[in-house]
């Protein structure tokens, strides 16, 4: 009984923390399939009433779809084994894609903006109620898709990207909406443009955290998630350990983290018990690959490089 408990215990440990595969793949592909159809539908409405709003959404959702796509691929590379060209394995092309998103929903907003100026010192005559029409599918469709990865996006960058980019998209579209009625009814054309440039605003708020979470994993910085001290605290206070040093703590992907460090022992006979100890106490504080080097306080190691 004792091994088989053992057992269930260890095949269920590496899934702790990490997020249901198979929920998340349907999520993505659904996500997809229902926002390229919408897009080509907005992208006809936006051509036949001329319309800025619509065929800006447009471009937008077709940046959503470019990510949701990258997200996926990123999220299945990260789930392929390690082999001896990539020790890691591809878990951080998680990281390099959602640099690569954030910089997407940007390249997004500065279109936006521009087209949006433009309309504005030059409005053109748009049909209001088709336009709302269409939008308001968007808003449905966004929020749908929105909806399919609430629960996991905590988990992991990616997903928070991609859920993100559908809130964002639904607002876009709900501001779509608004100013289709209100041509409707008033004829200010001028209406269109100012809701592109209001939209822009509120994608650069949302995308910012996420481009300013990927530039620090690219670059090999501690994750946001992950407080420095208190790993510190940790590994100071534990009984076995005098004193250490080189830690340095980096994501190996948007939902991994690895640490390395020095340790000087009280006593190099306690090794192995402080070793296991440590490891344990640093899972709790989020790190899941821990190298840790024993050393003697006798011995020089090269302090000069730290």
């Amino acid at each position: 009984m004792e091994h088989e408990h053992h057992h269930h215990h260890h095949s269920h440990h590496h899934h702790h923390h990490s997020v249901n595969v198979s929920s998340l793949n349907k999520a993505f592909v659904v996500g997809v399939v229902i926002n390229v159809l919408y897009i080509i539908v907005e992208v006809g409405a936006g051509i036949y009433t001329d319309s800025m709003g619509l065929l800006s959404d447009a471009g937008h959702n077709l940046g959503d779809v470019a990510s949701l796509l990258l997200a996926l691929i990123a999220f299945k590379l990260s789930n392929v084994h390690s082999n001896k060209k990539y020790t890691y394995g591809y878990k951080k092309s998680t990281i390099l894609v959602s640099l690569i998103n954030a910089a997407i929903l940007l390249v997004a907003v500065g279109i936006i903006i521009t087209e949006s100026v433009r309309k504005f010192i030059t409005p053109t005559p748009t049909s209001g109620n088709l336009i709302a029409f269409i939008a308001g599918i968007g808003v449905f469709i966004n929020g749908i898709t929105a909806w399919l990865f609430i629960k996991d996006k905590d988990k992991d960058l990616n997903v928070k990207g991609a859920y993100l980019h559908m809130i964002a998209d639904a607002l876009v579209s709900v501001g779509v909406v608004i100013s289709g009625i209100v041509i409707h009814f008033t004829g200010l054309y001028v209406i269109d443009p100012i809701i592109g440039l209001i939209v822009a605003i509120v994608i650069i708020f949302s995308t910012w955290n996420l481009l300013h979470d990927s530039v620090r994993l690219s670059l090999d910085g501690v994750p946001s998630s992950i407080r420095i001290e208190e790993i510190e605290k940790t590994i100071r206070a534990d009984e076995g350990v005098l004193g250490f040093h080189h830690l340095h703590i980096w994501a190996i992907s948007t939902t991994e983290t690895a640490l390395t460090v020095h340790i000087i022992p009280n006593d190099m006979n306690d090794m192995e018990e402080t070793k296991i100890r440590l490891k344990r106490k640093l899972g709790y504080c989020k790190i899941h690959h821990a190298t840790l080097e024993f050393e003697s306080k006798d011995s020089v190691c090269d302090k000069c490089s730290c």
